[in-house]
């Protein structure tokens, strides 16, 4: 296990769930905390889609730093440390225009004062590639 604590998912889910954040607002919900990833569902609809029709690759964008941000929050001693996102960035694959997305992120890299994050996106009826993204987050003593 990689996190800093073992937590189930309805453990996580009252961490981070709430009205007030943007992962909230569009629909964003963690599925699955593993051993070495988390996962997260988002919904392909009038909240993530661009006038096309397609899914927003903003919107996959924010799913992609929503699950890296949370993986090294669970990461990191809350109470000696913090984190902030210093770069992302992501491949638009495969076009998208309804039903969910699924992201998975795992880690790349867990250094003391970085992490690095690889995010798939995938179709969740077809397990079709739709993204790739990689997000480095610092790691910050509070």
């Amino acid at each position: 296990m990689i996190w800093f604590k073992e937590i189930g998912l309805s453990e996580f889910k009252a961490m981070v769930d709430g009205p007030a954040h943007l992962a909230t607002l569009m629909g964003i919900e963690i599925v699955e905390v593993g051993a070495d990833f988390l996962r997260a569902r988002m919904p392909v609809d009038e909240r993530t889609r661009m006038p096309l029709g397609l899914l927003h690759g903003g919107a996959s964008c924010v799913l992609a730093e929503t699950l890296g941000s949370y993986a090294s929050m669970l990461r990191i001693n809350p109470e000696t440390e913090s984190m902030v996102g210093i770069e992302i960035n992501a491949n638009h694959v495969k076009g998208i225009k309804s039903g969910f997305v699924v992201g998975t992120v795992r880690p790349i890299h867990l250094g003391r004062r970085t992490h690095v994050w690889d995010i798939r996106i995938e179709s969740e009826d077809a397990g079709a590639l739709i993204c790739v993204s990689r997000l480095t987050v610092a790691v910050l003593n509070k």
